[in-house]
């Protein structure tokens, strides 16, 4: 995996107006749970792909277009994201 290039885990925040980063998930191929932070990026495809660090299995799928965002969630159990404290 060294030959790919990596990328910044804040560029998935795009799609969405909270912190992603902050965000935990659960690899459904080893059932690792962590921090959306701790995801290995790679830019090599047509958008980028995010791999569990313990098993390196696709969690997610992320494609950005001049028309559409696009996210595969297929390889995460479950995504939590936290909310921003409201008054």
């Amino acid at each position: 995996m060294e030959d790919r290039l990596r990328t910044p885990p804040h560029v998935v925040g795009r799609l969405f107006a909270v912190d992603l980063t902050l965000a935990t998930c659960r690899c459904a191929h080893c059932g690792a749970e962590g921090s959306v932070s701790t995801l290995q990026l790679y830019n090599r495809a047509p958008g980028l792909v995010a791999r569990c660090p313990f098993c390196e299995g696709v969690v997610l799928r992320f494609v950005l277009t001049n028309s559409a965002a696009y996210l595969d969630l297929r390889g995460s159990v479950m995504l939590e994201v936290p909310l921003p404290e409201t008054d």
